[in-house]
């Protein structure tokens, strides 16, 4: 606890996602309540936007919490919540139920399936493997990684088999391409084992994913998150008051202390957010970053045409339709049931692909949807939906895109530089302006955990140095 009798620090923190919000959290616990969350939207959250259908439960951003064990902070919020009951809304694993369907209307037998399924999965463990035990980096892109060991497995192939697994192991590098948000060719596989698994299974939360913000939201003072206030700039070199954070509508807030938790897309896109500008290593970090783009895509049929529990289908797309296709539907890899509906489909759409959909009308997508589907079936009756739900994570400017990822020039050290606090250029002293969010959590980059574990970090910083000063600093 910071000491109450003294006067207390004045901090700006600059956005309320889960990054933002844990860090008022944090302070609010330690006794520092000197504070104000600036958000430029119209709710909390962030890249978590829960949505309802009836009473069934959508989720446009952040759908599973990656890794079901209280060693996630995540997990713990929604047991605290009481938003998880036994058994535990677990993923379901692909490996023991899915359906590989080729753009010509076929099945693939699921023996030759699971053996491909059997071949990516090592290929997958051998590409993140690279990051802790071959010192010899060097290896290029994912893509041309995992090209040379496709090409290595199939020739190993019976003839009879070899045309279907390669089907099925360019569909499954797709799947590649939908967790991440672009390319192969813009991936490296050298970093690609820089992300961290956590322990256990990804776990739904049924009842919606923006319930885990419940117990966060009330340990925040009332008043203290102001929407609809988008900063316009952060100027951190005013000598007295030592920063100053000025929104779009012209309001001025000083600050000791300002943290943000804008997406590094934002980053990417609003080079003159802040005055002066950033140091080069901090500019480096945001440049060579990846930062991808996803779109979930809701499809609601009046009636479902599949069997329950069918399973996930996997689009086997030939390499030459990915590489060759003009349709925004060959950013999709899968299409499965979505939880808890009789009759919804949910997929992700990737990359350039998630960013044309953006701009399709919503009759349009859900005409190219059913001829994919009735494509890959081969089945011509397939029905139109009655509806259909999309995001538009990159037109938003307070997002511009989805999630991070380790591209070629991509690096840990980019992370921890993205992450490092900044000290007035001009008389130096204790840190200004600090920076948490999911790309400035290195090995949990890309997920709720890693955006809430960058929040607390930088709240307790900010303790720190209020203990230290006794109050403000000098």
């Amino acid at each position: 606890m910071v000491d109450q009798d003294r006067p207390q620090p004045r901090v700006v923190i600059v956005g309320a996602g889960m990054a933002g919000l844990s860090a008022a959290q944090r302070l609010t616990n330690c006794g520092l309540t000197n504070f104000v969350v600036l958000e430029g939207g119209s709710r909390p959250g962030g890249r978590i936007h829960s949505c309802w259908f009836g009473d069934v439960v959508g989720e446009l951003g952040a759908q599973w919490i990656s890794g079901g064990t209280s060693a996630n902070p995540i997990f713990t919020l929604a047991a605290m919540e009481g938003l998880l009951k036994s058994p535990l809304p677990a993923r379901p694993d692909m490996d023991s139920q899915f359906l590989a369907l080729t753009s010509d209307g076929r099945a693939i037998d699921s023996n030759t399936a699971h053996t491909g399924y059997t071949l990516f999965s090592q290929m997958k463990n051998d590409a993140f493997s690279l990051f802790s035990i071959d010192t010899d980096k060097g290896h290029g892109t994912l893509k041309n990684f995992l090209g040379q060991r496709i090409k290595d497995a199939v020739a190993s192939v019976e003839d009879s088999k070899r045309y279907d697994i390669v089907r099925v192991l360019a569909g499954l590098s797709n799947t590649i391409k939908t967790r991440w948000g672009d390319e192969l060719s813009q991936m490296s596989s050298d970093n690609y084992g820089s992300f961290l698994k956590s322990p256990g299974k990804p776990i739904r939360v049924p009842l919606g994913y923006v319930g885990v913000l419940g117990p966060i939201l009330r340990d925040i003072p009332k008043g203290a998150i102001k929407y609809c206030q988008e900063v316009a700039t952060i100027k951190w070199d005013r000598g007295t008051p030592r920063a100053s954070v000025k929104t779009v509508e012209g309001d001025e807030y000083p600050a000791d202390y300002v943290l943000v938790t804008v997406s590094l897309g934002v980053l990417k896109k609003n080079a003159g957010l802040f005055n002066p500008e950033l140091p080069q290593e901090k500019l480096e970090a945001i440049q060579k970053l990846g930062f991808g783009h996803l779109n979930k895509l809701i499809i609601e049929y009046s009636r479902p045409f599949w069997a329950p529990g069918e399973g996930t289908m996997v689009l086997a797309w030939t390499q030459e339709e990915l590489e060759t296709g003009t349709t925004w539907a060959t950013g999709m890899s899968t299409v499965e049931e979505m939880p808890g509906s009789r009759n919804m489909l949910m997929t992700t759409v990737a990359g350039d692909q998630a960013v044309a959909m953006e701009s399709c009308s919503e009759a349009d997508i859900a005409e190219e949807f059913t001829n994919v589907l009735r494509r890959f079936t081969g089945d011509s009756s397939l029905p139109y939906p009655m509806n259909v739900t999309r995001s538009k994570w990159t037109s938003d400017r307070l997002f511009s895109g989805a999630l991070t990822y380790m591209a070629v020039e991509s690096s840990v050290h980019r992370q921890c530089d993205l992450g490092a606090p900044l000290a007035d250029p001009c008389v130096g002293g204790p840190p200004v302006v600090f920076f948490a969010g999911e790309a400035t959590a290195p090995g949990l980059f890309s997920t709720v955990q890693g955006a809430r574990m960058s929040g607390v970090r930088e709240a307790d910083r900010i303790i720190k140095l209020t203990k230290k000063f006794r109050g403000p600093p000098s």
